[in-house]
């Protein structure tokens, strides 16, 4: 009665799912990748850092510029007065308003800091080129792990399909054995173990759906899209065979994102290292305007006046003495230029080594495909024999269900060469900042 209602659960979810998969749009490798590329949040926001990186840059250009405002100031009094002249003449007025009016357009334009202001806006564009490298960062990760996952389901799918075959041969041998057993031929203990390994492979076959389905909707995460979106994979993982070392060895100097940006760190240091020994030179500043002032006072010699006229003025201060602090913050800048070049030089080594582990581990897949596709021919073949032989009565149950057992472990060491190859693949071209499809 339990295998009953399993496979009929089996059969259901089966049918439901046939049915999915034809209303199901094939989703390429490639489509993947641009619609990641479209909808990631990571690239988004990565994309949003360089605009901000951009607007920080125009508004560093423009601090080299002078600056013009236009101000307006106004003072009003009332106040009580008493006043004795140099003639010993006194005045007296309570409630005396007195008002002053100034406006006009100021003019300030530090024309020489030490060049600290150059070398500012110099930091602020290799920033900028910072945030494009974090961008190209991010989306050979995007693509590393949309591929990634892309072919984990086609070698999901290549299980999927090796354990149905395993299940309808489950379900053939239970159908024999219970005519075997009904005609005599067979004991009872035969039926029972044929009907526990048929529930097993059910299971199996459950279990490895839930994983692929569950996958599917890792996958539409990454894609920034309806995580229930329905879709189908290729059937086939296509792995390219003749990278060279030399050549993504060289492509990784180049190209490598994290190398490129240990570079952009390092000039930065050495930029604000520049900005540090600015200030040992003077700052030199014009200020100029155009003034007009209005001023009345109901006491004193005169009762009102007016003003205008251009002024203008040049100012200068250069640092004498700041307790050694100058001294302490040019050696912590040069400590920092050390620092950036130390980490550029263990970062590049340690590229190498992944790239070095990495291209042995893709040769060995390599290799390893051949082996187990050969394997895998030969265990289809072995259940061929064994099959008919099983049909014909000729060959133990036991026999038979270990060529059930080798055919499905051996597709499931060739899919899993097949995607770790692919994995190498895809691993190598990252590091050496080429992935794109």
């Amino acid at each position: 009665m339990k295998l009953k209602l399993l496979s009929s659960a089996l059969l259901l979810y089966l049918a439901l799912h046939v049915n999915q998969t034809k209303a199901q749009e094939m989703l390429s490798v490639e489509e993947a990748v641009q619609i990641a590329l479209l909808n990631n949040y990571d690239i988004k926001l990565s994309k949003n850092s360089i605009e901000l990186a951009k607007i920080d840059v125009s508004r560093g250009g423009s601090a080299i510029f002078p600056t013009v405002t236009g101000n307006i100031s106004t003072n009003n009094s009332i106040s009580n007065t008493n006043q004795t002249l140099s003639n010993g003449q006194t005045q007296k007025r309570n409630g005396a308003k007195n008002s002053n009016l100034v406006y006009g357009p100021v003019l300030n334009w530090q024309i020489f800091d030490g060049f600290e202001i150059y070398a500012r806006y110099d930091q602020l564009k290799e920033l900028e080129k910072l945030s494009e490298s974090i961008l190209r960062l991010t989306i050979q990760n995007t693509i590393s792990n949309v591929v990634s996952r892309y072919f984990d389901l086609v070698q999901q799918q290549q299980q999927i399909k090796a354990l149905r075959t395993a299940l309808e041969i489950s379900r053939i041998r239970l159908r024999n054995s219970q005519s075997r057993f009904q005609i005599g031929k067979a004991a009872k203990l035969e039926v029972l173990a044929a009907s526990v390994d048929l529930n097993t492979d059910t299971t199996n076959l459950l279990r490895q759906s839930d994983v692929y389905y569950n996958t599917k909707i890792l996958l539409n995460e990454l894609l920034a899209r309806e995580i229930k979106t329905e879709f189908t994979v290729a059937d086939t993982i296509i792995i390219q065979k003749n990278l060279s070392l030399v050549e993504i060895q060289t492509a990784a100097n180049k190209q490598n994102p994290d190398l490129q940006g240990a570079l952009i760190n390092q000039r930065i240091a050495e930029l604000n290292l520049k900005q540090v020994k600015a200030n040992r030179y003077p700052d030199i500043s014009l200020a100029s305007g155009y003034n007009f002032s209005k001023s009345t006072s109901q006491l004193g010699f005169a009762s009102q006046s007016q003003s205008r006229g251009l002024y203008y003025g040049l100012t200068a201060s250069v640092n004498v003495f700041s307790g050694f602090l100058q001294r302490k913050n040019e050696k912590s800048a040069n400590l920092q230029i050390d620092n950036s070049r130390l980490f550029y030089e263990r970062l590049n080594l340690n590229v190498n080594s992944q790239i070095a582990v990495l291209y042995q581990t893709y040769q060995t897949n390599i290799e390893l495909v051949k082996l187990e596709e050969q394997n895998l021919g030969v265990a289809q073949q072995n259940l061929d024999i064994t099959l008919e032989k099983f049909r014909l009565g000729s060959v133990a149950p036991l026999e038979f269900r270990e060529a059930q057992r080798n055919y499905v472990d051996a597709n499931a060491r060739f899919t899993n060469a097949q995607y770790q190859a692919k994995l190498a693949e895809v691993n190598l071209k990252q590091i050496a900042g080429s992935l794109s499809l």
